[in-house]
């Protein structure tokens, strides 16, 4: 991998992140752009003892522009667009319209390949692989930030999720806090640890459910299921067996298989609804690609001191991985137990989803 940093016209960082060493980036961003000026503000919810984000600037940003206007594609000729070069293999760079600037974090585009009509599911292995260095790499950069505490590598897609650019491209945002989920999280690893004199929570939950009949797939150094209690209908856990606190301390093995098993995971998901998910959905040859969120859950570089006796270590690095369609056609809504309580109810038992994603497996 090669990685070159530059500058965009009003002054955001963009960096190129090559599979060819001899490749050389020099191409200028000839937009006449003024400097990016964000409102981003932080601010907490004593009733919740959560944050909340607020960005009133990003009210102006892109939506929805056609597809000769895509601000993530190459430019090309005199169609200028946020990449300079008229090519790339990975791409990432500050957001022009983030939800976290300054003191209150940072947020980043990352642009899985310059294939406007592609998805991250098209990507070769080799693709794959330089955008799980890209975030790795950005991982290690951005927790050096004074401002940052955690960092959250994510990919949004397709319009029903509420995605605005139609190009393969993912998010990082760099917190200035640990999350709420996180923080659920360290706090039951805390108590259990507590309650068992040591055991670590993840461990026991990875034991049980790869024992269970939700695994969809797995291999060497990755195992993927759907979880016991899923929220939603169709929901993976992608996790490494060797519990690591984030990429950084992924292995080599680890790196070199995950393509392998992410690509096979993310193609299950487009053809179950094509397929049908036989659970009264007809499905067809040409239903959209299926709506997703892939999230990368990792560890927080801040002070852990309020979740007594735990440390980094004891955070497992995985990835969700959900969709909101129940069946071909139909969506999943967050209505008022799920909106209002954060109560989920699931359509689908996850056995039943497991079994399905079992199904749908290449031949």
């Amino acid at each position: 991998m090669k990685k070159t940093s530059t500058r965009l016209a009003d002054g955001r960082e963009l960096i190129y992140y090559d599979l060819r060493d001899d490749t050389v980036r020099t191409a200028a961003d000839r937009r006449p752009l003024d400097r990016t000026v964000t409102t981003s503000e932080i601010r907490r919810d004593v009733l919740l003892g959560d944050s909340v984000a607020i960005a009133s600037h990003r009210q102006g940003r892109t939506y929805h522009p056609p597809a000769d206007e895509c601000p993530l594609c190459p430019t090309r000729g005199e169609r200028l667009s946020e990449i300079p070069d008229s090519s790339y293999d990975v791409v990432v760079f500050e957001n022009r319209f983030p939800s976290l600037a300054g003191d209150s974090g940072r947020c980043e585009v990352v642009c899985f390949t310059s294939d406007h009509d592609a998805s991250f599911a098209d990507l070769t292995g080799e693709q794959a692989r330089l955008v799980l260095d890209a975030w790795t790499d950005r991982t290690s950069e951005l927790s050096h930030l004074p401002s940052v505490e955690q960092v959250f590598c994510f990919e949004n897609r397709g319009e029903e999720i509420g995605v605005t650019l139609g190009h393969p491209h993912g998010q990082i945002y760099a917190y200035p806090f640990t999350t709420p989920r996180t923080a659920l999280m360290l706090r039951s690893v805390a108590a259990h640890k507590e309650a068992t004199g040591g055991e670590n929570l993840f461990d026991a939950v990875l034991r049980r459910e790869t024992a269970d009949r939700r695994v969809v797939l797995e291999g060497e150094h990755w195992v993927a299921f759907v979880p016991y209690a899923a929220h939603w209908p169709y929901e993976v856990h992608l996790y490494p067996r060797r519990r690591v606190p984030d990429l950084l301390a992924l292995d080599e093995a680890a790196r070199t298989e995950f393509p392998q098993v992410y690509l096979e995971l993310l193609r299950r998901f487009d053809r179950i609804f094509a397929a049908g998910d036989g659970d009264g959905g007809q499905g067809a040859a040409d239903e959209p690609r299926t709506p997703y969120i892939a999230a990368w859950h990792q560890a927080p570089f801040g002070a852990l001191e309020e979740f007594d006796g735990v440390t980094r270590d004891d955070f497992a690095l995985h990835l969700e991985l959900f969709t909101i369609r129940r069946t071909s056609g139909k969506l999943k809504f967050l209505a008022g137990s799920e909106s209002g309580m954060n109560v989920f109810i699931n359509d689908v038992p996850p056995e039943r989803a497991a079994e399905r994603l079992r199904e749908v497996a290449s031949s």
